[in-house]
């Protein structure tokens, strides 16, 4: 694969942002490219193509949301039910990793149509292994459903 692919992060604690970063760094990933961006309503911006992300070559449409529950303007729920409300991108994969057990918090997860729900692992060996595995899984082996840009 020549190809990088763009996965978004959307989260808003900072050290969670660069503990991902660098675990993304740390598993060596040539086929990956991690976005950020660090509230609900610039998720949405940044999945809509607007403003600064109009520019798709320098943002991208992901082929794979990592999704924060607990965000500011809008939480992870409230982004995924509007993105499975979009002709264009209601196929796109989102992944969420969030620290909420709550059963309540999974359940709605998985009825507006998250594709996985994964806790985030405490440390930086452990993040490793998952970013490792979402890669393996997300990116190599998974096919990918066709998402058509606007």
């Amino acid at each position: 694969m020549t190809a990088a692919h763009t996965i978004l992060l959307v989260e808003d604690d900072p050290n969670d942002i660069l503990l991902t970063q660098r675990a993304f760094r740390k598993a060596n990933l040539t086929n990956a490219v991690l976005q950020t961006v660090t509230d609900g309503d610039t998720a949405v911006a940044y999945l809509s193509g607007e403003g600064e992300y109009a520019d798709r070559d320098r943002y991208p449409l992901p082929v794979v949301v990592l999704l924060d529950l607990k965000l500011p303007r809008r939480s992870g729920h409230e982004i995924l039910a509007w993105l499975r409300q979009q002709a264009e991108l209601k196929r796109l994969l989102v992944v969420i990793l969030t620290s909420s057990n709550h059963r309540s918090d999974i359940n709605q997860a998985y009825d507006l149509g998250a594709n996985s729900y994964l806790l985030k692992p405490v440390g930086l060996t452990a993040l490793v292994e998952v970013v490792q595995a979402l890669n393996l899984y997300w990116i190599l082996l998974n096919q990918k459903p066709e998402i058509r840009q606007f």
